[in-house]
């Protein structure tokens, strides 16, 4: 016969063995639930399912005991993921338990749950078979334990570091006396230090000793503070620290610490207080003094900056005056080397017109022009000499145009090498390609013979001077050097093979006056002069030199884009007198000069008005009077120069023609040297002929 089967299509029934019923089923159930339920710790079971972060990134709790709520506070757990539970926590969760999952290995720990305000002691398993991908926790709230820790080691640290201090002043001969105080009788003991730390008689310290008699020998102003923080440590027990300062035999108070321990009993009332006194005299001297030095720095740190002005304004104070003192004693160098050579040429003026006019009373005219060659010489000594302070002032009325500067220098070469003599050779360097720079050509012209000079009187014996040009791109470093704004300049520079200078003399050879030649063989207004052209043209001069190998010296001047416009200057003739009713304007303060320029305009056939000031000129210009030329001084009085004078005339008379007379111009006042059309300008002390030359040419134009 066929065995039987069951219904469920499984296997028979084994002999003596009864089929399972649903009853047998539901009371296994209640007795696993019982069973469950009985764990006092925390048990749950989670499920791993795809979450935020990809798959199997998060888990959901499937089963869980009461213990859970109990261990944690969470309640209703079941069905919930780790993210509704733990927000904050929940990537760390996640990684712990999923490691436990992938690799079947149990883990122990213990762990802050911060969501749930808890310390708590976890084993976690993988359930089998690892496909139903479920971890079961088991835990446990160990919060009270670990906060007991952590009492334990604050108390077991304050042990520690009391037992150090203790040592410490051990070490250090400091600690002076001990005590213990029977707190139940309140019963002070203390040993012979502490009786002498208090200025007690150690004989008679101890009997009746109570601790408001200590409290009596402590300085007023800590006694309310030590008693504070005696009852605070009674309270409540453990360590205590204070220091205060107590009245010893000497009458005088002491600075002291208190260390010691509140004991309790088995029900936390307090029992004993012993401790150690330690001398802090010393320690106290020195935190004192640190504290004064930190104050002192702090002070220092706060007025530092007032100081530093004050230190500041007083070094530029004395800097000025070291300024004032240099800039006197220069004004005494340059007064006395020009009262010097002025006193020279005036001389040689001055007597020449004495003789000339005795020897017009004795008849001897035909004496008369070798004096007045000679006059006029000196006079013109005197004018470059002038020209030259002006040069160095960086005051001289400059003409600047586009120059070519090798034309230039090929222009003066054969000049400079008569002038330098036979026994000194002369190259030329010219730069193909050079730029184009605007300068006045006649003071360039002057520069590079005086340096040309100066090379020849550095080589007496004879040797070479080379002239070199070169195109000069100065980047902000390169410029800084020069004292110049960075860009493109055109570069003339002068060497020679002599005995070269010391940095002593290359600091002081700009300066006016000064010189290395004998008395008589130099001025020193070279170099100041070349200086001060090249400065008041935007340029700068620089030295290189070596004693023993020679000397150069280059001037640098700014890139213009203008290509050079060449001008032919013809040779100052007289002109014959012409019959015309043209008018001449001459408004000028100094009377003789004024004389003087009315004679040549009436020289050549013009009709001449003269005015003093700007104010008589404006009333004469606002006439009725033709005026085809206006001269005039730009130095005037009276709140009118003279280049206001001739912008009224432009004004009244667009048409009418302007001339310039100065010895000295800023150059404001000529529009930074750029003048209108059918302006000019001559500069004083004047050659006659070349007035009368000028005149005639701006009044026929």
């Amino acid at each position: 016969m066929q065995d039987e089967v069951s219904s469920t299509g499984g296997d028979a029934t084994p002999p003596g063995r009864q089929p399972l019923t649903a009853d047998w089923a539901a009371d296994k159930e209640a007795r696993y639930r019982a069973l469950f339920e009985a764990i006092d710790d925390g048990f749950c079971i989670i499920q791993f399912i795809d979450g935020p972060h990809g798959p199997l990134s998060d888990y959901v709790h499937v089963e869980a005991n009461s213990g859970y709520e109990r261990h944690t506070g969470i309640p209703d757990i079941v069905g919930k993921t780790v993210y509704d539970v733990a927000p904050s926590e929940g990537d760390a969760w996640v990684k712990l338990y999923r490691e436990v999952l992938d690799t079947g290995r149990p883990i122990r720990f213990e762990r802050e749950f911060a969501d749930a305000g808890r310390f708590i002691e976890v084993s976690a398993a993988r359930v089998e078979p690892a496909s139903l991908n479920q971890v079961s926790v088991l835990f446990r709230d160990i919060t009270e334990r670990k906060r007991a820790e952590a009492e334990l080691r604050e108390s077991q640290a304050v042990a520690w570091e009391n037992m150090q201090r203790v040592q410490l002043a051990l070490g250090a001969g400091a600690i002076v006396g001990t005590w213990f105080w029977d707190l139940p009788h309140d019963r002070f003991s203390i040993d012979e230090g502490f009786a002498r730390a208090f200025g007690f008689d150690p004989a008679t310290a101890n009997a009746g000793l109570t601790f408001d008699r200590i409290v009596e020998a402590v300085h007023p102003d800590d006694r309310e503070r030590l008693t504070s923080a005696v009852e605070q440590a009674i309270r409540h027990g453990g360590a205590y620290a204070l220091q205060h300062r107590a009245r010893r035999a000497d009458g005088k108070y002491y600075w002291l610490e208190a260390s010691g321990r509140v004991e309790t009993g088995a029900d936390g009332t307090a029992t004993s207080f012993p401790g150690v006194l330690i001398d802090i005299e010393e320690r106290r001297a020195v935190l004192a003094e640190r504290d004064r030095v930190t104050e002192m720095l702090r002070e220092l740190n706060e007025t530092l900056e007032q100081r530093v002005a004050e230190q500041t304004a007083e070094l530029m104070s004395k800097e000025e005056a070291l300024r004032q003192s240099q800039k006197m004693e220069a004004v005494g160098q340059l007064t006395g080397g020009l009262a010097h050579d002025f006193n020279n040429l005036l001389a040689g003026i001055s007597g020449s017109l004495d003789l000339m006019l005795t020897r017009m009373r004795q008849g001897r005219v035909g004496e008369l022009e070798r004096y007045i060659i000679g006059a006029q010489g000196a006079a013109k000594r005197a004018a470059a000499l002038t020209h030259r302070l002006l040069a160095f002032s960086r005051r001289q009325t400059l003409d600047p145009k586009p120059t070519d500067v090798n034309r230039l220098v090929v222009s003066m070469e054969e000049l400079i090498q008569r002038t330098v003599g036979p026994q000194i050779s002369v190259e030329t360097v010219a730069k193909g390609g050079l730029w184009s720079t605007l300068v006045d050509q006649n003071q360039l012209e002057n520069a590079l013979l005086n340096l040309c000079l100066n090379a020849r009187d550095a080589m007496p014996e004879g040797g070479k001077i080379t002239i070199e040009t070169g195109n000069r791109w100065l980047d902000d470093r390169s410029a800084a050097a020069r004292d110049l704004p960075a860009g493109q300049y055109v570069s003339m520079c002068v060497s020679d093979t002599g005995s070269g200078m010391t940095p002593e003399v290359i600091e002081k050879a700009f300066d006016p006056f000064f010189t290395t030649k004998p008395i008589g063989l130099g001025t020193g207004l070279g170099l100041s002069m070349i200086y001060g052209f090249a400065r008041q043209s935007g340029g700068q001069v620089r030295i290189y030199s070596e004693v023993g190998s020679g000397t150069m010296v280059c001037i640098y001047l700014p890139r213009h884009h203008v290509t050079e416009v060449m001008e032919t200057e013809a040779e100052p003739q007289i002109m014959e007198p012409v019959t015309s009713r043209k008018t001449v304007l001459v408004v000028d303060d100094e009377p003789l000069v004024r004389m003087l320029v009315v004679e040549a305009v009436e020289d050549l056939g013009f009709v001449a008005l003269e005015a003093g000031d700007g104010p008589e000129a404006l009333r004469i210009l606002r006439s009725d009077a033709v005026i085809d030329l206006l001269i005039t001084d730009v130095g005037l009085p009276k709140g009118m120069n003279g280049r206001q004078v001739a912008d009224a005339a432009r004004e009244l008379r667009a048409d009418i023609k302007v001339m310039f007379a100065t010895g000295y111009a800023e150059n404001a006042v000529l529009s930074h040297g750029h003048l209108d059309p059918g302006m000019q300008v001559i500069t004083k002390p004047f050659d006659m002929t070349v007035l009368s030359n000028r005149i005639r040419r701006l009044v026929e134009d």
